[in-house]
């Protein structure tokens, strides 16, 4: 029975008045969008150890919700998709689609297109002629095989089917290479430039086969004129340039406008901006074209890079990408139902489809890979990567299923299609492909005192690298006054400076890396997303030139589960002696209210780092560590005040070998700190036993290995002797008694008396350490003396730099209980057979 749309109600009166909620729109909307986005949700948990990307569980959400499986009981698609809703939803879904179009535009910066060079080109042409051509030769099996098909006109039904094979999902494939690490490899590259330009050609030619197919028919039932073809293609053209040369200037003075340096409130631009890609889209539906050509090319005349583009996209990425997007994809998914593939004849179309889109993408790409001379493994790959559909297919399947191009089973086989490439696209890459990551026969220096003993024995300079991480333009001042402070004129200093981004579901977060050139491994030569990547970018390249400094810049753009990945992997790519990393809590000023935490998922990283590190770690607690200095540089004069805290240990020692490179530094005033007990409490043993039971988040750790205590105490006599011997004069040398630790050390902190105070981890703890094993750790990964100092709420002032020294030997480490002396008799037989799980301190 026909339903009368007028007669729809937008809300109910409620129960209470015999109202059902489900009989009016707007309630009804809400229940379909909740019913979505939970099932999606949960899809996706379900798919993420197979590394999906999300639009996977979209489609297969909308399908499980349509005709081919929920749908199939009469009641819940009568009550929960009615067919008087239709249009309502997908309204709202239209909206989605319009503006991630206009993201979509914004993201692709149509200058790195022309910049990335005849070799993309040539491979997405390739990408794309060999399957168009293909999809033709399927589109004449499907026309005379499937019912109905044959009373669509050959023109749009070829095009169409060309396009659906032919196309690559750019930001479907953005997101798959960010996950296997592979956005800023050559293969991953190639790839994302190829995919660009594929992206460009896929709209023109969707612009093509919409203004071709219209409907079929004109308003009074007669077929159209092709002439009303060729003025939809000139009026979309005219459009085009009408936006490039007219509204592309007039975005570039809103943007100025909206630049840091004007004092100007861009809320009415903004305002002015979205209203624009609704003018957009309704000038490209008035011509003739879908609306969504209109959003996109009013994004591709958005300034890329500024603030005014950033300001945009966090707007209204979350609100498309996580709510609306995902009604549009399901609405796809309600639309196609697998039971129209019914019999063999529908499962071989499907499977001849399958084959062929994968054919012509994977050997096009493959042939001219190997043509242009990249490996062969990597030509494949990249055609697997090329063969990604995803989005943009959806899109294009939904309008030929608009303008009745496709019928029912022609559309389902096509969605299935798409979801069959773009799921087997990461595990057949991850199968096939493994980035080279092989170590370096190179001598590298893992740790302070190996670089030491090189140069004293070589007598010659040696290259000190350090790999500086950071969040932000927080971090930067900090960081570049404590590289300042380690730079001597006895050795050649390199810096890596490494923008820790994390990778989330935004697709936002990685359209720097579209625009980006590689140096290197996961190296780019400059920052080019924001305005403040510029500053940054600015102040490293002003310190590399100020104080002589090899500075080379990077982004890591990863998921936080595995950024330390990335970060260990480019300290044994370059050969690093030891990596900074930022804490994840910053203060901007003297009190605890201005402490910025970044939350648990970075301070698993540096834990992450901390364990796995190649080479020698630093967490630096930063509380304005070089904010009142002036610029570095070989004619600094004002005076960094630096405190070593000296309890022995093989961390310890490290710290130490840190402070004798700042001795050499004429801006550096130094001072070691040896603590020493009260007379009378020496005599005060403690024992450490492993108690793995214990929260390593809450307990201290310390290592496992078993160690010979007076080699050790042997070896910090040694060190403290040749520092005091060498740096005489230069660095002060005080030996401070106490009888509380952690008292001593908080007067250090809340003095104000040093600008950085430098201590161990001390994995392997002194006498005074262990009695503090039973101490409640706020953040355990700094050990006891730089927990004590990181702590909030204990009024310390100065930054601290937490130093583990790098050994194979010392990686395992479990939290431990304390025995007091008093009870050590009874452990006595625990001890002579298992040594080396007990860590003893007597």
């Amino acid at each position: 029975m026909p339903f009368n749309i007028t007669s729809i109600k937008t809300s109910s009166n409620g129960v209470w008045q015999g109202d059902n909620p489900l009989d009016f729109a707007f309630p009804l909307l809400i229940v379909q969008t909740t019913l979505i986005l939970v099932v999606s949700r949960f899809l996706a948990f379900l798919f993420r150890p197979l590394r999906q990307p999300k639009v996977i569980a979209e489609i297969v959400g909308g399908i499980v919700l349509g005709p081919s499986a929920f749908g199939r009981n009469k009641e819940f698609m009568h009550h929960i998709f009615p067919k008087w809703s239709t249009p309502t939803l997908e309204s709202v879904a239209s909206i989605g689609l319009l503006f991630f179009l206009f993201l979509v535009g914004l993201e692709l910066d149509l200058s790195s297109i022309r910049r990335s060079g005849k070799r993309a080109f040539v491979i997405a042409f390739a990408g794309i002629s060999l399957p168009f051509v293909c999809g033709i030769g399927v589109a004449f099996v499907l026309r005379n095989t499937i019912d109905g098909l044959d009373q669509v006109g050959y023109g749009p039904f070829l095009v169409f089917m060309g396009v659906a094979l032919s196309i690559t999902a750019f930001p479907v494939l953005a997101r798959i290479l960010a996950e296997l690490k592979l956005l800023t490899t050559r293969v991953g590259e190639t790839a994302m430039s190829a995919a660009a330009f594929n992206d460009v050609a896929a709209w023109i030619l969707l612009a093509l086969a919409v203004a071709i197919a219209g409907d079929g028919t004109a308003s009074g039932g007669e077929k159209k004129s092709p002439v009303i073809a060729i003025w939809v293609l000139l009026s979309g053209l005219a459009f085009v340039i009408f936006m490039l040369t007219v509204i592309r200037p007039a975005m570039r003075w809103v943007a100025r406008r909206c630049s840091p340096e004007h004092d100007v409130v861009d809320e009415a631009y903004i305002c002015l901006t979205l209203a624009g890609v609704m003018v957009s889209g309704f000038m490209t539906d008035l011509i003739g074209i879908h609306s969504i050509f209109g959003a996109f090319v009013f994004g591709l005349t958005i300034p890329k890079g500024g603030n005014f583009a950033e300001r945009l996209i966090e707007r209204i990425e979350d609100f498309v990408s996580g709510l609306l997007l995902p009604l549009y994809f399901a609405s796809s998914g309600l639309k196609t139902d697998v039971a129209t593939i019914r019999d063999a004849k529908s499962w071989g179309l499907l499977a001849l489809v399958i084959t062929t889109a994968c054919a012509g993408k994977i050997l096009g790409t493959f042939a001219v890979a190997v043509m242009l001379k990249i490996p062969a493994r990597e030509s494949i790959v990249l055609g697997v990567l090329m063969n990604t559909k995803g989005l943009v297919e959806l899109i294009v399947l939904n309008i030929g299923k608009e303008k009745k191009v496709l019928n029912d089973e022609c559309f389902a086989i096509l969605v299935l299609m798409a979801l069959f490439t773009t799921f087997i696209t990461t595990p057949t890459v991850m199968a096939i492909y493994k980035p080279a990551r092989e170590g370096t026969s190179a001598v590298t220096h893992r740790k302070l005192r190996d670089l030491s003993a090189t140069r004293e024995a070589a007598g010659s300079k040696d290259v000190f690298r350090i790999l500086a991480c950071f969040h932000g333009p927080g971090n930067v001042s900090s960081l570049i006054s404590l590289v300042e402070a380690t730079r001597s004129t006895q050795k050649q200093l390199k810096l890596f400076i490494m923008h820790l981004v994390e990778l989330t579901e935004r697709s936002s977060s990685i359209i720097m890396v579209q625009r980006a050139r590689k140096n290197g491994l996961p190296f780019i030569n400059r920052f080019r997303r924001g305005e403040w990547h510029d500053r940054v970018a600015g102040a490293f390249q002003a310190y590399s030139q100020l104080g002589r400094v090899s500075v080379r810049p990077t982004t890591a753009i990863s998921a936080l589960s595995t950024m330390d990945q990335d970060i260990c992997h480019v300290a044994e790519n370059k050969r690093v002696t030891m990596i900074i990393l930022p804490f994840h809590k910053q203060w901007r000023g003297a009190d605890d209210e201005s402490m910025e935490n970044l939350g648990h998922g970075w301070r698993g990283v540096n834990q992450r780092v901390l364990k796995n590190a190649p080479c020698s770690v630093g967490v630096l607690v930063d509380r304005g560590f070089g904010s009142g200095s002036p610029t570095p540089g070989p004619t600094a004069t004002v005076a960094q005040r630096i405190c070593i805290i000296f309890f022995g240990g093989p961390d310890d020692r490290e710290a130490l070998e840190l402070g004798g490179m700042m001795a050499e530094h004429p801006a550096v005033k130094l001072t070691v700190i040896k603590f020493v007990e009260k007379e009378g409490l020496e005599s005060d043993g403690v024992m450490l036993r492993p108690s793995p039971s214990r929260c390593s988040e809450k307990n201290y750790s310390f290592s496992t290995a078993e160690m010979n205590r007076e080699k050790e105490k042997e070896l910090d006599e040694t060190i403290l002797a040749e520092f005091r011997s060498k740096w005489n004069g230069v660095a002060d040398y005080t030996e401070k008694v106490t009888s509380s630790i952690v008292e001593g050390v908080l007067t250090l902190g809340r003095s104000g008396d040093y600008d950085l105070i430098i201590v161990g981890k001390g994995r392997f703890p002194s006498k005074m350490i262990a009695k503090l094993a039973d101490r409640q750790a706020e953040h355990a990964e700094l050990g006891p003396i730089g927990d004590i100092l990181a702590s909030s709420g204990q009024g310390v002032v100065s930054s601290v730099l937490v130093v583990q020294q790098h050994d194979m030997a010392h990686a395992e480490e479990t939290p431990v209980a304390k025995i007091v002396q008093s009870d050590c008799e009874k452990y006595k037989a625990d001890e002579s057979s298992g040594a080396g799980e007990i860590s003893k301190a007597v």
